[in-house]
């Protein structure tokens, strides 16, 4: 039980909540179970109307940490800006709430921030299924960069590359407010994370990273966003705000301009993949556009890209018909073999030797496929 003085906790911990009533419990337990103790949680009821508001009003009255606040249903990125302005910690923790945080989450995260010094920990993550049988499996988004730290914008770009996992960090508040680093509030939309993740990784002097997983990361949520299909263009409004944050940062914009155009595609294939043939349609158009306005302004590094990425621009934006024909079943399996295969789908046995041989450097001004 936390103290009942007023001194500001160490640590503000935001939960967004909307009809999670099925998983909350845990992810509110996993709170309580913490080895650092010096913490507000912050739930953040979007206008639940399952039973997550009495569950919460449950915690609030067996440990004053525990704060509920309620506001109108406005979605994520709304109830994230209003919880970091409700704020009271030094820094920032976020768990979503049908996630649950392993023991030492936050103590791990506030030694390797506080021992280098820097504005954000990092740290790996689990991903988890409750059904139909238990199971975990890791998830390392630090990679090399364990046990280190780094200036994302000046070097170690490929952490920008990973899946956002804003929750697997630690933020220090003043970091975040003299950057202006806050969420797109866009009203239904999902993956507001990106946006986040990306404006942190690029404003932070240090990035200080371990190797540890420190939390839970469920896969079996039927509600989750990402099982949302019909959410087509959402990634769009995303990367608008990633590039408009960015244009008044020119140091920023020359260091990553490469790096935003390389995640954008990332992403935008990403989207396109997980769609159903109908809404494919709806979004390539979109999807065309929008790399095509990174490509005509020279954003594209294809030695970053590598050879499949720099083939499945170059086909996507020289012969569609071709990149919808050999995406029909999808992303390549891993394997050079595979990749190669899908470099053939794609252009064919010219674009195949063309991008195996010496003359890879400058494909991308070369011309159709």
């Amino acid at each position: 039980m936390a103290s009942s003085d007023q001194t500001a906790p160490l640590i503000s911990v935001l939960v967004p909540i909307y009809n999670v009533e099925r998983y909350l419990e845990e992810c509110l337990d996993s709170l309580r179970a913490q080895t650092l103790s010096e913490f507000e949680v912050l739930c953040i009821n979007d206008g639940s109307t399952d039973g997550s508001r009495a569950l919460i009003q449950r915690y609030v009255a067996m440990d004053a940490r525990f704060k509920l606040i309620d506001k109108p249903n406005s979605g994520y990125g709304a109830s994230m800006n209003q919880g970091l302005e409700a704020a009271t910690g030094t820094y920032i923790a976020v768990l979503e709430s049908d996630d649950m945080f392993a023991p030492q989450a936050l103590e791990l995260l506030y030694q390797a921030l506080s021992t280098h010094k820097a504005p954000v920990a990092k740290a790996n993550f689990t991903l988890y299924w409750s059904g139909p049988q238990k199971r975990t499996e890791s998830f390392d988004v630090v990679g090399s960069f364990a046990g280190k730290t780094l200036c994302p914008s000046c070097e170690g770009h490929e952490i920008f590359y990973q899946k956002p996992s804003i929750w697997s960090a630690l933020y220090s508040r003043a970091f975040l407010d003299e950057n202006h680093i806050r969420f797109l509030e866009t009203p239904g939309a999902s993956y507001q994370d990106a946006s986040f993740s990306f404006k942190v990784f690029a404003a932070a002097s240090r990035v200080s990273c371990i190797a540890d997983e420190v939390l839970l990361y469920r896969q079996d949520n039927e509600a989750s966003s990402v099982n949302a299909p019909g959410k087509v263009f959402c990634v769009c409004d995303e990367y608008a705000e990633m590039q408009t944050w960015l244009a008044h940062r020119p140091e920023l914009e020359v260091r990553l301009k490469n790096v935003l155009a390389h995640m954008k595609l990332n992403t935008y294939l990403w989207n396109y993949n997980r769609l159903s043939p109908e809404l494919r349609k709806e979004f390539f158009p979109t999807m065309r556009a929008d790399l095509q306005a990174d490509f005509d302004q020279r954003k594209f590094d294809e030695q970053s890209l590598g050879l499949v990425r720099t083939a499945e621009l170059n086909t996507l934006l020289y012969n569609p018909k071709r990149f919808m024909s050999a995406w029909q079943h999808g992303e390549p399996k891993p394997g050079r073999w595979n990749a190669l295969k899908h470099v053939y789908a794609l252009g064919g046995l010219q674009l195949l030797l063309f991008l195996v041989g010496k003359k890879f450097k400058g494909y991308l001004s070369y011309g159709k496929a």
